[in-house]
């Protein structure tokens, strides 16, 4: 559905490595590649690290997140989000999504504060995510936290190459991290990266990354650590795939404008929508099947796919929803309405890698043609 995409480039950085011997979670291409994701993204300072999980993990730690500490997530997401803040002993409470750019909603956010404050419990930070490559609506989300100083972590491992108001997706929060797994926009095969402009926070996650070990000539800690650093062979493919990440951009775009064109008039289609406050990555394009309206549902689809060895998904499974997750605090777009619920009873994500082509990007028109087509 997302495959990785090599571009060539990556080879003349991996064969540097070998070269010099630096395979080890150090060398050259480490700090260049946080050099050139720091300044790809705005922001002053990166630390590369084995996963955005890790990234993840690490921005909730910095940000003081403990055991029994509350954090505002987003509900529609995949699972690291709040499992991270798991890791740090502390209590996921989700938010829904806003149907305008199905991210974090400002509106639940606000009710969620305003209830905290009244009960003395504010949380300890937000964690908002980016979701299929588009930004929320970080300004509403950034004054609430703000007037009750809250810090906001930006998960943008969706969302590299986006923008919000001009500004690069990733550099809103406090913390803002990447993922370069193998289905993401651009990928080290697993990997991910810290950013911020706090540069005292980046060398204290640089040093939590590899262990915590002190400066000492024996081995001596002090502070729990983890092995979280990426690999100098890692960098250099991820410095390789940087190069082209804004072709990257423009060929997903493209595989959604063909997606559009073909399904946009069909009643009961209706595609993720693009806010008006940025420009999406299209990582994934993401649709909503009316079953009433179509005469087929999101799963006869991905049946129908799946029959023609077409791999397609539904949307993530809200955190609300989740065994792991039940019994935390859930707080919808509105009083009467989950935004979330709606979206995963019939959202759809089909296949949307760069290196898609037409040839096989007509194949799924065609199939979805001929299931929404069938006789009732």
């Amino acid at each position: 559905m997302s495959s990785p995409h090599m571009s060539g480039k990556e080879q003349k950085y991996i064969e540097e490595a070998f070269e010099t011997n630096w395979i080890a979670p150090l060398g050259q291409h480490v700090n260049a590649f946080e050099q050139e994701v720091a300044a790809y993204a705005g922001v002053k300072g990166a630390v590369a690290l084995s996963s955005g999980t890790a990234a993840l993990h690490l921005a909730l730690r910095l940000a003081g997140v403990g055991a029994g500490d509350r954090v505002f997530c987003s509900s529609l997401t995949f699972v690291a989000s709040a499992n991270a803040v798991l890791y740090q002993g502390g209590e996921p409470v989700l938010i829904d999504s806003e149907p305008g750019s199905w991210n974090m909603s400002p509106a639940a956010l606000k009710r969620a504060y305003l209830q905290a404050r009244e009960k003395g419990c504010l949380p300890k930070a937000v964690l908002a995510v980016n979701l299929y490559g588009q930004s929320a609506d970080y300004d509403p989300i950034l004054e609430l936290s703000e007037q009750h100083g809250v810090p906001v972590i930006e998960d943008a491992a969706e969302s590299l190459g986006a923008t919000y108001k001009g500004k690069a997706s990733g550099s809103w929060g406090k913390f803002g991290i990447f993922s370069f797994n193998g289905n993401k926009i651009i990928t080290t095969s697993g990997g991910g990266m810290l950013v911020s402009d706090d540069l005292e926070a980046m060398d204290k996650a640089r040093f939590w990354a590899t262990q915590a070990r002190d400066t000492a000539r024996h081995y001596q800690h002090s502070e729990l650590g983890y092995n979280y650093r990426l690999s100098n062979v890692l960098a250099g493919i991820g410095r390789g795939q940087l190069e082209v990440l804004d072709r990257r951009v423009e060929a997903r775009r493209a595989v959604f404008q063909r997606y559009y064109e073909a399904f946009s008039g069909v009643e009961g289609i209706e595609f993720m929508p693009e806010a008006g406050f940025g420009r999406s990555t299209r990582w994934l394009t993401a649709l909503t099947v009316d079953p009433e309206k179509c005469g087929v549902g999101r799963d006869e689809l991905i049946d129908a796919l799946e029959r023609e060895n077409i791999e397609a998904r539904p949307v993530w499974k809200p955190m609300h929803l989740q065994p792991l997750f039940e019994g935390y605090e859930y707080f919808p777009h509105d009083s009467v309405h989950s935004v979330s619920d709606g979206l995963f009873a019939r959202g759809l994500c089909l296949p949307s890698g760069s290196n898609l082509t037409e040839e096989d990007q007509a194949r799924v028109i065609e199939t979805v043609r001929r299931c929404l087509d069938a006789p009732a």
